[in-house]
């Protein structure tokens, strides 16, 4: 096959069973694809001794424990090529058997088209979309050091069973994409050492040469980015094509000799080798080979075209124990260091368990602030109090902001930023093991860093910035909804009540748009009490969620009994009756944020007018979905059709609650650039509008 053999049984100890297993990883990706009609065998064929190099001489990993804590992290960004990792999974004996790569891409396989994380045990997380796994990559990163200056913080770098090395494989695509660029950017900020990037140098993408769309020098990028680059050519000038694992491996191992920058390998890659009539071509990149390319591919490697799935099943058991017997020996050696660190560390071995179970502190709730009543506060502020409040009893809990600490009021006071002590600066100081972070404005970036960093699974992390600018990392947060992650979002400046900075700084169509997203719950507190209920909702759950913030001031009026309003104890369940009447209410009012005082104002005004209505609050429109008929029904009784949703945004999401003689307070067009209050009367979002919705709702009831 062109390694270099000789070579490479020097430096590697590589022989003829690793070339067969190479051969063999060519021939299943090609086979499966085939077997299903569809998917991507080109990158998993040329990229196999690359991928089982990692797997079988660097990636530290147990088959049998795909959560083991002393693991390193692999992600395959090129998510498309799912087969690269799919098949080294499978030759490790990790999860995967030869029936899974068979059944590629079919309804329930634990082989679907892309990885996808929660579904196939090892998989770290999911990468489809291209750039994201580079950007949760060094989340992942990020994650690590965090987590040794959590439990192990007196032990040096790289000496702490909690180190590890992230390694991630991608394309041309990947570093195409925008996000890859911001979040590299930042790891060479952040001086990851623990990142090493390859990429599959091949140029080629679904448009076939990316000449025609990608010319930049990219290892020039990356190491203004201040980045460890090496380059490795498998294709020679002369046009000869030598698969040299023994350079690649010398590469990998400087990259992770180097701790104080990340590391990029750039491996220069013919796609599909040796594949007659279909290498280095678009063709191969996204369809089957078929029957004649297929046919030509085994013949070159040597092995039968008439058979399909033709795995040795002694090549397979000798690469699964040589792999098994790597893990013992590392685990032999980790769990040694592991328990003598338990002993050494009672205080944060408890935090870790605690940690690893999902579990909060017992009574950490105690912490939750409280605010004095009949203050304006903005929700903004409130959280920021809040947070400041609950992070001593919650060391898990970090974040920050995309440049906007001070206005999202995410910032730690106290606490370091995580970044290198020497990049502190005048405004911010910190360390390696800080706990406030600096995405910079890089939006999609730290969404998907906060991807990575919970799919890790030791800590909680929040990013915030204004809730406009989530447009910017949206693709980010759809898979944190996809895969479940407890991600917390801070959107603040909510509404037009952003004022002056103009529409383009004016949410409108933004709650509609996220609560669209499946298994992501939008949070929007109506006060300071409702702020901190909301961040005790989120937490004690582990699911992604955004909570939507006020700029300007909020009542924070009197709860409880005797006020005529009702506490925050259901608040979780995603809206409950605020302000109630005597009996059956004529009409009932819903509002979220800033417009629950709003509709408190119109409830006056129409029982000035002999108008009984009920105010209903909803922080959160998903949670209350999920809650039981009996529940939603007595919120919202089926009896009572008059009913008025109160929102400073389109009112898309809100018809389906006030049904057919409702009627919706609500913005349909963009803002402009005026102090909030006047956009607020201008645009009909007070208590006169509201009120008077209500009449021609019950008007409508009548006909």
């Amino acid at each position: 096959m062109g390694f270099n053999g000789m070579e490479a049984e020097v430096t590697l100890k590589w022989n003829e069973l690793d070339d067969r297993a190479v051969k063999t990883a060519k021939i299943l990706s090609a086979d499966a694809v085939e077997n299903v009609g569809s998917g991507h065998p080109g990158t998993a064929i040329s990229l196999a001794p690359a991928a089982y190099l990692l797997f079988q001489r660097h990636l530290r990993f147990d088959p049998k424990d795909p959560h083991w804590l002393g693991r390193d992290r692999f992600i395959l960004s090129a998510g498309h090529s799912s087969l690269t990792q799919y098949c080294q999974m499978y030759l490790a004996g990790q999860t995967l058997e030869l029936e899974d790569i068979k059944a590629l891409r079919s309804q329930g396989s634990l082989t679907p088209a892309h990885p996808e994380y929660g579904h196939t045990k090892g998989v770290e997380i999911t990468t489809g979309p291209l750039g994201t796994g580079i950007a949760s990559a060094v989340g992942f990163a990020m994650a690590a050091r965090r987590a040794h200056g959590v439990f192990d913080p007196e032990t040096p770098m790289g000496e702490s069973v909690f180190d590890h090395n992230v390694f991630v494989v991608s394309g041309d695509g990947c570093l195409q994409e925008g996000v890859s660029a911001e979040a590299c950017s930042l790891a060479g900020t952040q001086k990851l050492g623990n990142l090493i990037l390859l990429w599959d140098d091949n140029h080629i993408s679904i448009e076939d040469d990316t000449d025609i769309a990608f010319t930049e020098d990219v290892l020039a990028r990356y190491e203004a980015y201040g980045w460890h680059v090496q380059r490795v050519d498998w294709l020679s000038e002369d046009g000869s094509y030598s698969e040299d694992v023994a350079a690649l491996d010398a590469a990998i191992e400087e990259a992770k000799a180097v701790t104080d920058k990340p590391s990029i390998i750039a491996l220069r890659t013919i796609i599909g080798w040796p594949t007659p009539g279909k290498q280095n071509t678009g063709g191969i990149h996204g369809s089957k080979l078929g029957s004649e390319a297929l046919k030509g591919l085994k013949e070159a490697l040597g092995a039968d075209p008439e058979k399909m799935f033709d795995a040795d099943a002694a090549i397979v058991d000798e690469v699964r124990a040589r792999a098994a017997a790597r893990a013992a020996e590392y685990r032999k050696d980790w769990d040694a260091r592991f328990e003598a660190w338990k002993a050494a560390h009672p205080e944060q071995a408890a935090l870790l368990e605690r940690l690893l179970a999902g579990r909060l502190p017992e009574g950490w709730e105690a912490a939750l602030p409280t605010f004095e009543e009949g203050k304006a506060i903005a929700t903004r502020a409130a959280s920021g109090q809040v947070l400041n409040a609950i992070a001593p009893v919650l060391p898990e809990l970090w974040g920050g902001s995309a440049d906007l600490a001070g206005s999202n009021n995410t910032f730690l006071k106290g606490e370091p930023s995580f970044l290198p002590a020497h990049r502190s600066s005048s405004s911010f100081s910190g360390d390696e093991f800080g706990r406030n972070l600096h995405f910079g404005v890089r939006e999609f970036a730290m969404g998907a860093a906060l991807n990575g960093i919970a799919a890790d699974g030791l800590t909680r992390a929040y990013g915030g910035t204004f809730f406009v600018f989530s447009d910017f990392m949206r693709g980010a947060v759809r898979l944190a909804a996809l895969m479940d992650l407890p991600v917390t979002y801070v959107w603040t400046h909510d509404s037009i009540g952003v004022g002056e900075d103009g529409p383009t700084h004016q949410p409108i169509e933004h709650l509609a748009s996220y609560r669209a997203i499946p298994n992501f719950a939008v949070v929007r507190p109506a006060d300071a009490a409702e702020t901190a209920a909301s961040w005790k909702a989120i937490l004690e759950q582990s699911h992604p969620a955004a909570i939507i913030l006020s700029r300007q001031n909020l009542p924070n009026p009197a709860r409880g009994e005797g006020t005529g309003l009702a506490t925050t104890a259901d608040l979780a369940r995603g809206a409950y009756v605020l302000a109630d009447t005597e009996g059956t209410p004529d009409v009932i009012l819903l509002a979220s944020g800033s417009e629950v005082s709003v509709a408190l104002e119109a409830r006056e005004a129409l029982a000035a007018d002999g108008v009984a209505a009920r105010v209903v609050s909803v922080p959160c429109l998903d949670w209350f979905e999920a809650q039981d008929r009996e529940y939603r029904d007595s919120v919202l009784p089926p009896s009572v059709r008059a009913r008025v949703s109160v929102e400073a945004g389109i009112a898309l999401p809100w018809y389906r609650w006030i049904g057919d003689a409702g009627r919706a307070v609500s913005i349909e067009h963009f803002g402009a650039s005026a102090p909030g209050e006047l956009l607020f009367k201008e645009y009909g979002i007070d208590a006169q509008h509201v009120a008077a919705a209500a009449k021609e709702s019950i008007e409508a009831t009548r006909s």
